[in-house]
């Protein structure tokens, strides 16, 4: 499918991929207002999200790669720096995996490189942060308002403890682009990641920033947007 996609700018073109139940124009807000002047920024809706209708979930991060292909292709977009967080992050990794002929970089942040040992614990946690989501009546209006299809099909696909895709996430195959992997220090399973995918192949850059947790892009926005900068400035050199 066609992803609903705002294009802002001129120059070099990053695709920015949002977190789960976000969409493209209410996250990496800091950072579009940050690279606008000099990119030309592409903020798509992932599947399910915001103006992206669509209700089949089944073979989510596989559909959402082949989404942004055929997204890219309708901007005529050959070749473009993709930056993801959390689910945006994922779909990035499917999507260079897949489309290595279509990305200059990869910038991945919020995602497990390999199933913790507690990871039954952390589901769980989950599971039971999103329950109470459905209890708080502002909360339920405003993702109501997002988004145009049913957003509780995603807290629904998180409870089987199987959706996270590990097989893919534990090795960086399929493409040579430079990878550059961002993670907050306050998140000891993602940090793991900082020593694991340097070991698995050359070009990969890492930084750990102080101060912030699974959503470092929005939580330390500043230095996460001029490391971010300077990965793309030494890509392009």
């Amino acid at each position: 499918m066609i992803l609903h996609t705002e294009v802002l700018g001129e120059g070099q073109p990053i695709v920015f991929l949002h977190t789960g139940l976000q969409t493209g124009m209410t996250d990496f807000e800091y950072q579009r207002e940050y690279f606008k002047d000099k990119y030309k920024i592409v903020v798509p809706d992932l599947r399910g999200h915001g103006n992206s209708v669509n209700e089949d979930l089944g073979n989510f991060f596989e559909d959402s790669a082949e989404d942004l292909a055929e997204t890219l292709s309708q901007l005529d977009l050959e070749s473009v720096h993709i930056v993801g967080c959390s689910l945006g992050g994922l779909v990035g990794l499917y999507f260079a995996k897949r489309y290595s002929h279509k990305i200059k970089s990869l910038t991945i942040s919020g995602i497990l490189s390999e199933k913790p040992d507690n990871w039954l614990e952390l589901q769980k946690e989950d599971v039971e942060h999103q329950a109470q989501l459905l209890k708080n009546k502002d909360a339920v209006s405003y993702f109501d308002s997002l988004h145009k299809s049913d957003w509780r099909q995603f807290l629904e696909m998180a409870k089987n403890d199987e959706w996270y895709p590990f097989e893919e996430t534990k090795d960086l195959d399929g493409f040579n682009a430079p990878v550059l992997y961002m993670v907050g220090e306050r998140n000891e399973a993602e940090t793991k990641g900082a020593l694991f995918y340097p070991s698995l192949k050359e070009d990969v850059h890492v930084s750990i920033i102080p101060f912030a947790s699974h959503l470092v892009h929005s939580e330390q926005p500043d230095i996460y947007s001029r490391i971010l900068e300077k990965f793309i400035n030494e890509v392009h050199a």
